[in-house]
């Protein structure tokens, strides 16, 4: 079921389910881009909500950021870990509280070899459909699980299904938390058709920003085969990654 919803919301870009907030939104970066290749979707967020502590994009134009949604193991993760580690790559990767207790040798592994881990919700749950005690909960729990189990501390945190509204962000925000969008994101986690390497790379590379956060997840075995030639790319454009 939690591999069902995921589907959904990623198809959708919001969950369809009855919302708290009749405001909620599904975040998408969008098709359209400015003069920088950057997705004006992001870049307007980024002025609507920057003030709420959310990002689609960072400020520092030389670099891209990776980041991985871990919502459930799927046999790729060590193999990304593999790439990463050869290219001197820090990514992010966004914890399902079920893929923290779940996963312990490879969580451990990407503090080890010095990844940033990011809160994705102890139940993946979609935050405008929970009161502010219940998102506090949420978030929370995990964060509080992973100090206690993994003497880790979580500052980042990512919306699961992508939804959000204002009143959700303000209260992340004042849990001492940054909520982490994307200004890249592509259809990589359907495990049953997935995307041809070759235009996968073409595509990532192609959509390459100053500031751009990129989401990738752990279950495409696209992205497994193609992150190394990826890096090697956004490199030779210039970028940091």
């Amino acid at each position: 079921m939690k591999i069902l919803r995921s589907l959904l919301c990623m198809l959708t870009a919001f969950c369809l389910l009855p919302a708290y907030s009749a405001a909620a939104v599904g975040y998408g970066q969008g098709t359209a881009r400015d003069a920088q290749n950057r997705p004006t979707g992001a870049l307007d967020f980024q002025e609507n909500y920057g003030s709420a502590g959310a990002y689609a994009l960072t400020p520092d134009e030389s670099r891209i950021i990776l980041t991985f949604d871990q919502g459930y193991e799927n046999g790729y993760t060590a193999a990304i870990l593999d790439t990463l580690k050869e290219k001197n790559v820090t990514a992010m990767f966004f914890l399902t509280g079920d893929y923290a207790k779940r996963e312990p040798e490879l969580v451990q592994r990407m503090i080890r070899e010095g990844h940033m881990l990011g809160n994705h919700g102890m139940t993946h749950a979609a935050l405008p459909e929970l009161d502010d005690a219940a998102i506090e909960t949420e978030i929370m729990s995990l964060h509080d699980y992973m100090l206690g189990v993994y003497d880790y501390e979580m500052q980042y945190f990512r919306p699961p299904c992508g939804e959000y509204d204002a009143r959700a962000l303000e209260k992340v925000h004042s849990l001492g938390y940054k909520t982490v969008f994307w200004s890249m994101a592509y259809v990589d986690w359907n495990t049953d058709a997935q995307p041809e390497p070759a235009a996968s790379l073409e595509q990532l590379t192609q959509a390459a920003h100053g500031g751009a956060i990129y989401l990738l997840h752990s279950v495409s075995s696209t992205n497994a085969q193609i992150l190394g030639e990826l890096i090697d790319a956004l490199r030779v454009k210039g970028y940091t990654v």
